[in-house]
């Protein structure tokens, strides 16, 4: 982690007999990451996600990859989100929403999150390509219904058009990072929690 992260971090642990994973994550970073999934396709997407949401973000994962990437990717969505929810503590002060488009290249995909406590997932996103190599991209909405459910967020994903498969999935982390450093951001005028129940 980089020197200076303030509070908002956390460090999160999950071995079962399918994976053994351990995340730290720091909400106000600087983008730094150290990452080792055993799936370099999803080390690149976390990079992403590190690097554009401005989170410092070290992932240290072993999953049974011999037999699928499936067991790793979604119990990688699992600890990260407990880490997000777990760093973000009551949630006071912060923004709350966030929204983003991103292009990458021909690839255009769009972002809403709302971290107000509700988990939802919409993700409207295909590729007439399957696979990148050998890494089946279905796995990704498994990976980010994992993450939602765990962060207790509302999160909707769509990629409008762009249907070479490693620019519409990158457009996709770059734009979930950027809509939650958005959400994740301190708003100087929000005093308390940014909900009218009071809580979270």
């Amino acid at each position: 982690m980089a020197k200076g992260t303030s509070k908002r971090v956390a460090t999160v642990s999950r071995k079962t007999a399918e994976t053994d994973i351990s995340i730290t994550l720091g909400v106000d970073g600087t983008g730094v990451s150290k990452i080792s999934t055993g799936v370099a396709f999803f080390d690149h997407m976390l990079t992403l996600l590190a690097k554009h949401g401005l989170f410092d973000l070290t992932v240290k994962a072993k999953g049974d990859v011999e037999v699928d990437y499936h067991h790793t990717v979604e119990d990688l969505g699992l600890v990260l989100g407990t880490a997000l929810d777990k760093a973000l503590g009551q949630r006071k002060g912060i923004g709350r929403y966030g929204w983003c488009l991103i292009p990458m290249d021909e690839a255009l995909a769009g972002v809403a999150v709302d971290l107000g406590g509700r988990p939802y997932l919409v993700f409207d996103v295909t590729t007439r390509r399957k696979m990148i190599r050998d890494f089946d991209l279905e796995l990704i909405e498994h990976f980010f219904r994992a993450f939602v459910v765990q962060a207790r967020m509302n999160l909707h994903v769509t990629r409008f058009y762009g249907d070479e498969p490693h620019h519409a999935y990158e457009s996709v982390f770059k734009a979930v990072a950027r809509a939650l450093r958005q959400a994740c951001a301190p708003d100087t005028r929000m005093k308390g929690i940014p909900s009218s129940k009071g809580t979270i």
